[in-house]
Protein backbone atom coordinates (compact mmCIF):
# COMPACT_ATOMS: atom_id res chain seq x y z
CA UNK A 1 0.00 0.00 0.00
CA UNK A 2 1.13 3.46 -0.83
CA UNK A 3 1.75 5.90 1.66
CA UNK A 4 -0.36 8.60 2.08
CA UNK A 5 -0.81 12.37 3.15
CA UNK A 6 -2.81 15.06 3.51
CA UNK A 7 -2.78 17.97 1.38
CA UNK A 8 -5.29 21.83 1.67
CA UNK A 9 -6.13 22.86 -1.94
CA UNK A 10 -3.84 26.54 -1.30
CA UNK A 11 -5.03 27.82 -5.00
CA UNK A 12 -6.95 26.84 -7.66
CA UNK A 13 -6.93 28.96 -11.22
CA UNK A 14 -8.17 28.40 -14.82
CA UNK A 15 -5.66 28.15 -17.15
CA UNK A 16 -7.59 27.95 -20.02
CA UNK A 17 -11.22 27.24 -20.23
CA UNK A 18 -10.71 23.42 -19.68
CA UNK A 19 -7.66 23.43 -18.25
CA UNK A 20 -7.74 23.90 -14.31
CA UNK A 21 -4.55 24.26 -12.05
CA UNK A 22 -4.30 23.35 -8.23
CA UNK A 23 -1.46 24.39 -5.99
CA UNK A 24 -1.70 21.96 -2.89
CA UNK A 25 0.28 22.45 0.24
CA UNK A 26 0.88 20.49 3.55
CA UNK A 27 -1.17 20.60 6.54
CA UNK A 28 1.53 20.28 8.72
CA UNK A 29 5.55 20.44 8.04
CA UNK A 30 7.27 20.14 4.55
CA UNK A 31 5.82 18.30 1.58
CA UNK A 32 8.22 15.08 0.73
CA UNK A 33 10.65 15.95 -2.46
CA UNK A 34 10.40 15.01 -5.32
CA UNK A 35 12.22 14.97 -9.05
CA UNK A 36 10.92 16.46 -12.32
CA UNK A 37 8.80 14.16 -14.09
CA UNK A 38 7.40 12.54 -10.92
CA UNK A 39 3.43 12.55 -10.49
CA UNK A 40 0.89 11.98 -7.29
CA UNK A 41 -2.33 10.43 -6.90
CA UNK A 42 -4.73 12.35 -5.84
CA UNK A 43 -8.02 10.29 -3.69
CA UNK A 44 -11.06 12.31 -4.23
CA UNK A 45 -13.85 12.49 -1.71
CA UNK A 46 -15.94 10.50 -4.65
CA UNK A 47 -13.83 7.42 -4.13
CA UNK A 48 -11.85 7.90 -7.36
CA UNK A 49 -7.97 7.90 -7.68
CA UNK A 50 -6.33 9.54 -10.19
CA UNK A 51 -2.76 10.56 -11.03
CA UNK A 52 -1.32 13.57 -12.19
CA UNK A 53 1.97 14.83 -13.03
CA UNK A 54 4.11 17.84 -10.86
CA UNK A 55 4.97 20.59 -12.57
CA UNK A 56 6.48 22.65 -10.13
CA UNK A 57 9.98 22.95 -9.48
CA UNK A 58 11.57 19.73 -7.75
CA UNK A 59 13.44 22.74 -5.59
CA UNK A 60 10.12 23.53 -3.77
CA UNK A 61 9.10 21.83 -0.84
CA UNK A 62 6.17 23.99 -0.08
CA UNK A 63 3.63 22.95 -2.67
CA UNK A 64 2.75 20.57 -5.27
CA UNK A 65 1.03 22.14 -8.23
CA UNK A 66 -0.94 19.98 -11.12
CA UNK A 67 -3.05 20.59 -13.97
CA UNK A 68 -6.29 18.81 -14.73
CA UNK A 69 -8.03 18.95 -18.14
CA UNK A 70 -11.52 18.19 -18.12
CA UNK A 71 -12.57 15.45 -19.94
CA UNK A 72 -16.16 15.35 -21.00
CA UNK A 73 -16.18 11.77 -22.10
CA UNK A 74 -13.71 10.46 -19.55
CA UNK A 75 -14.40 8.54 -15.89
CA UNK A 76 -15.62 11.18 -13.77
CA UNK A 77 -11.99 11.86 -11.98
CA UNK A 78 -11.30 15.75 -13.86
CA UNK A 79 -15.38 16.24 -13.98
CA UNK A 80 -14.79 16.09 -9.88
CA UNK A 81 -12.31 18.48 -9.98
CA UNK A 82 -13.46 21.00 -12.17
CA UNK A 83 -17.09 21.14 -10.08
CA UNK A 84 -16.82 19.92 -6.95
CA UNK A 85 -13.40 20.80 -5.19
CA UNK A 86 -12.66 24.41 -3.87
CA UNK A 87 -10.00 26.47 -1.98
CA UNK A 88 -9.29 25.21 1.38
CA UNK A 89 -10.22 21.45 1.03
CA UNK A 90 -8.14 18.72 2.11
CA UNK A 91 -7.41 16.18 0.29
CA UNK A 92 -5.68 12.86 0.58
CA UNK A 93 -2.58 11.69 -2.02
CA UNK A 94 0.21 9.74 -2.65
CA UNK A 95 3.83 10.02 -2.12
CA UNK A 96 5.56 11.29 -5.35
CA UNK A 97 5.84 8.73 -7.34
CA UNK A 98 8.47 9.01 -10.31
CA UNK A 99 8.37 6.81 -13.63
CA UNK A 100 9.06 9.56 -16.28
CA UNK A 101 12.53 10.47 -14.92
CA UNK A 102 15.05 13.05 -16.13
CA UNK A 103 18.60 11.75 -17.56
CA UNK A 104 20.00 14.62 -15.90
CA UNK A 105 23.81 14.36 -17.31
CA UNK A 106 22.45 13.57 -21.61
CA UNK A 107 24.36 15.46 -23.48
CA UNK A 108 20.93 17.25 -25.08
CA UNK A 109 17.52 16.99 -24.42
CA UNK A 110 14.32 16.76 -26.35
CA UNK A 111 10.67 17.33 -24.73
CA UNK A 112 7.36 17.36 -26.57
CA UNK A 113 4.34 17.65 -25.11
CA UNK A 114 1.17 17.49 -26.21
CA UNK A 115 -2.11 19.44 -24.95
CA UNK A 116 -2.26 18.20 -21.14
CA UNK A 117 1.04 16.63 -21.34
CA UNK A 118 3.04 19.58 -21.28
CA UNK A 119 2.69 19.26 -17.42
CA UNK A 120 5.53 17.06 -16.77
CA UNK A 121 7.74 18.51 -19.16
CA UNK A 122 7.47 22.45 -17.26
CA UNK A 123 9.11 20.18 -14.26
CA UNK A 124 11.82 18.93 -16.67
CA UNK A 125 12.60 22.13 -18.32
CA UNK A 126 12.92 23.70 -14.36
CA UNK A 127 15.60 21.00 -13.88
CA UNK A 128 17.45 21.23 -16.79
CA UNK A 129 17.98 24.86 -16.98
CA UNK A 130 18.80 25.26 -13.53
CA UNK A 131 21.09 22.37 -14.12
CA UNK A 132 22.49 24.29 -17.08
CA UNK A 133 22.05 21.62 -19.48
CA UNK A 134 21.14 21.72 -23.57
CA UNK A 135 17.10 20.96 -24.30
CA UNK A 136 14.71 21.41 -26.17
CA UNK A 137 10.78 21.89 -25.65
CA UNK A 138 8.46 21.08 -28.64
CA UNK A 139 4.57 22.22 -27.46
CA UNK A 140 2.34 20.77 -29.48
CA UNK A 141 -1.29 22.30 -28.86
CA UNK A 142 -4.74 22.83 -30.64
CA UNK A 143 -4.79 26.65 -30.83
CA UNK A 144 -2.77 29.50 -28.56
CA UNK A 145 -6.59 29.89 -27.19
CA UNK A 146 -6.10 26.19 -25.55
CA UNK A 147 -2.61 26.26 -24.43
CA UNK A 148 -1.86 26.96 -20.98
CA UNK A 149 1.05 27.67 -19.24
CA UNK A 150 2.32 30.00 -22.68
CA UNK A 151 3.63 32.78 -19.93
CA UNK A 152 5.33 30.15 -18.05
CA UNK A 153 7.11 28.83 -21.41
CA UNK A 154 8.08 32.84 -22.35
CA UNK A 155 11.38 33.26 -20.40
CA UNK A 156 12.87 29.91 -22.02
CA UNK A 157 12.52 32.18 -25.35
CA UNK A 158 14.03 29.96 -28.01
CA UNK A 159 14.26 26.77 -25.95
CA UNK A 160 10.78 26.61 -26.51
CA UNK A 161 9.00 25.44 -30.26
CA UNK A 162 5.11 26.29 -30.11
CA UNK A 163 2.97 24.91 -32.82
CA UNK A 164 -0.70 25.05 -33.03
CA UNK A 165 -2.70 22.63 -35.53
CA UNK A 166 -5.27 25.76 -36.66
CA UNK A 167 -2.00 27.83 -37.52
CA UNK A 168 -0.02 25.06 -39.15
CA UNK A 169 -0.72 22.89 -41.62
CA UNK A 170 -0.28 18.55 -41.05
CA UNK A 171 0.83 16.87 -38.53
CA UNK A 172 4.31 17.63 -36.64
CA UNK A 173 7.08 15.82 -38.89
CA UNK A 174 8.53 13.77 -36.02
CA UNK A 175 11.06 11.98 -38.23
CA UNK A 176 12.26 15.61 -38.94
CA UNK A 177 12.65 16.39 -35.14
CA UNK A 178 14.41 13.36 -34.22
CA UNK A 179 16.90 13.73 -36.98
CA UNK A 180 17.71 17.16 -35.78
CA UNK A 181 19.01 15.80 -32.65
CA UNK A 182 20.47 12.32 -33.01
CA UNK A 183 22.49 12.21 -30.23
CA UNK A 184 19.84 13.29 -27.49
CA UNK A 185 17.29 11.72 -25.02
CA UNK A 186 13.39 12.14 -26.22
CA UNK A 187 11.14 12.67 -23.60
CA UNK A 188 7.30 12.76 -24.82
CA UNK A 189 3.77 12.74 -23.27
CA UNK A 190 0.29 13.54 -25.37
CA UNK A 191 -2.76 12.39 -26.72
CA UNK A 192 -2.44 8.68 -28.38
CA UNK A 193 -1.94 9.70 -32.13
CA UNK A 194 1.10 12.01 -31.13
CA UNK A 195 2.41 9.33 -28.76
CA UNK A 196 2.20 6.81 -31.57
CA UNK A 197 3.79 8.70 -34.44
CA UNK A 198 6.70 9.73 -31.58
CA UNK A 199 7.38 6.14 -30.87
CA UNK A 200 6.90 4.72 -34.93
CA UNK A 201 9.56 7.75 -35.80
CA UNK A 202 11.76 7.13 -32.70
CA UNK A 203 11.81 2.75 -34.01
CA UNK A 204 12.22 4.28 -37.36
CA UNK A 205 15.39 6.00 -36.91
CA UNK A 206 16.83 3.38 -34.57
CA UNK A 207 16.76 5.72 -31.67
CA UNK A 208 18.16 3.04 -28.54
CA UNK A 209 15.62 2.47 -26.04
CA UNK A 210 17.87 4.09 -23.26
CA UNK A 211 17.08 7.54 -24.66
CA UNK A 212 13.62 7.02 -25.70
CA UNK A 213 11.01 7.93 -22.53
CA UNK A 214 7.52 8.14 -22.97
CA UNK A 215 4.65 8.30 -20.86
CA UNK A 216 1.25 7.89 -21.41
CA UNK A 217 -1.96 9.86 -19.98
CA UNK A 218 -4.09 7.37 -21.84
CA UNK A 219 -3.43 3.58 -22.52
CA UNK A 220 -2.57 3.09 -26.45
CA UNK A 221 -4.68 0.22 -26.28
CA UNK A 222 -7.25 -0.94 -24.51
CA UNK A 223 -6.93 -3.42 -21.12
CA UNK A 224 -7.28 -7.41 -22.57
CA UNK A 225 -8.52 -8.85 -19.38
CA UNK A 226 -6.91 -12.86 -19.40
CA UNK A 227 -7.87 -14.61 -16.60
CA UNK A 228 -7.54 -18.63 -16.61
CA UNK A 229 -5.27 -18.89 -13.76
CA UNK A 230 -4.92 -18.87 -9.80
CA UNK A 231 -2.61 -16.50 -7.53
CA UNK A 232 -1.20 -17.16 -4.51
CA UNK A 233 -1.40 -14.31 -1.86
CA UNK A 234 2.23 -14.82 -0.12
CA UNK A 235 0.90 -13.16 3.19
CA UNK A 236 -2.61 -14.64 3.60
CA UNK A 237 -1.30 -18.01 1.97
CA UNK A 238 -5.08 -17.20 0.44
CA UNK A 239 -5.36 -18.76 -3.41
CA UNK A 240 -8.10 -17.00 -5.43
CA UNK A 241 -8.73 -17.87 -9.33
CA UNK A 242 -8.58 -15.24 -11.79
CA UNK A 243 -11.51 -16.44 -13.76
CA UNK A 244 -11.14 -15.99 -17.53
CA UNK A 245 -11.87 -12.16 -18.82
CA UNK A 246 -11.56 -10.92 -15.51
CA UNK A 247 -8.14 -8.99 -14.29
CA UNK A 248 -6.23 -9.50 -11.15
CA UNK A 249 -7.75 -6.36 -9.63
CA UNK A 250 -10.89 -6.54 -10.73
CA UNK A 251 -11.03 -9.92 -8.94
CA UNK A 252 -9.03 -9.27 -5.70
CA UNK A 253 -11.33 -6.37 -5.13
CA UNK A 254 -14.48 -8.69 -5.28
CA UNK A 255 -12.45 -10.44 -2.61
CA UNK A 256 -11.50 -7.82 -0.30
CA UNK A 257 -8.03 -7.63 -1.04
CA UNK A 258 -6.73 -4.73 0.02
CA UNK A 259 -5.04 -3.06 -3.20
CA UNK A 260 -4.80 0.71 -4.84
CA UNK A 261 -5.48 1.16 -7.90
CA UNK A 262 -5.76 4.77 -10.47
CA UNK A 263 -5.95 4.15 -13.83
CA UNK A 264 -6.70 0.77 -14.48
CA UNK A 265 -5.24 0.88 -18.20
CA UNK A 266 -1.47 -0.01 -16.76
CA UNK A 267 -0.09 3.44 -17.34
CA UNK A 268 0.43 4.84 -13.84
CA UNK A 269 2.07 2.47 -11.45
CA UNK A 270 0.04 2.79 -8.63
CA UNK A 271 -1.03 -0.81 -8.76
CA UNK A 272 2.31 -2.26 -8.71
CA UNK A 273 2.80 -5.18 -6.48
CA UNK A 274 5.87 -7.73 -6.20
CA UNK A 275 5.72 -11.22 -7.41
CA UNK A 276 7.63 -14.10 -5.80
CA UNK A 277 7.01 -16.97 -8.01
CA UNK A 278 5.68 -17.45 -11.44
CA UNK A 279 6.23 -15.57 -14.53
CA UNK A 280 3.69 -12.43 -15.42
CA UNK A 281 2.34 -12.11 -18.76
CA UNK A 282 3.08 -8.07 -19.06
CA UNK A 283 0.69 -5.68 -20.50
CA UNK A 284 1.43 -2.53 -19.05
CA UNK A 285 2.99 0.53 -20.15
CA UNK A 286 5.17 1.53 -17.47
CA UNK A 287 8.00 -1.31 -16.82
CA UNK A 288 11.42 -1.42 -18.45
CA UNK A 289 12.38 -4.24 -20.37
CA UNK A 290 14.73 -5.21 -17.85
CA UNK A 291 12.17 -5.11 -15.09
CA UNK A 292 9.51 -7.10 -17.14
CA UNK A 293 12.50 -9.74 -17.25
CA UNK A 294 13.17 -9.81 -14.09
CA UNK A 295 9.12 -10.99 -13.23
CA UNK A 296 9.96 -9.19 -10.14
CA UNK A 297 6.81 -6.67 -10.18
CA UNK A 298 3.65 -6.08 -12.10
CA UNK A 299 0.96 -4.32 -12.80
CA UNK A 300 -1.94 -6.10 -11.68
CA UNK A 301 -4.76 -3.65 -13.68
CA UNK A 302 -4.15 -5.28 -16.72
CA UNK A 303 -1.25 -7.95 -16.51
CA UNK A 304 -1.83 -11.84 -16.64
CA UNK A 305 0.39 -14.86 -16.01
CA UNK A 306 1.97 -17.08 -18.33
CA UNK A 307 2.36 -19.70 -15.77
CA UNK A 308 -0.94 -21.94 -14.19
CA UNK A 309 0.03 -19.62 -10.50
CA UNK A 310 1.37 -16.55 -9.69
CA UNK A 311 2.57 -16.02 -6.26
CA UNK A 312 2.11 -12.22 -4.87
CA UNK A 313 3.46 -10.11 -2.08
CA UNK A 314 -0.05 -9.25 -1.10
Amino acid sequence: MNKTLQVRISTIRNETADIRLLELTAVEGELPAFAAGAHIDLHLPNGLVRSYSLLNSQAETHRYVIAVAHEADGRGGSRYVHEKLALGDLLTISEPRNLFPVTEDASHSVLIGGGIGITPMLSMANRLQALERSWKLHYLTRSRATSAFLGTLAPYGERVALRFDDEQQGFVDMAALIAAAPEAHFYCCGPKPMMAAFVAAAEQAGVPSERVHIEYFQPPTEVQAQGGFEVELARSHRVIAITPGRTILEVLQDEGVATTSSCEAGICGECQTGVLAGVPDHHDFVLSDAERKSNKVMMICCSGSQSPRLVLDL
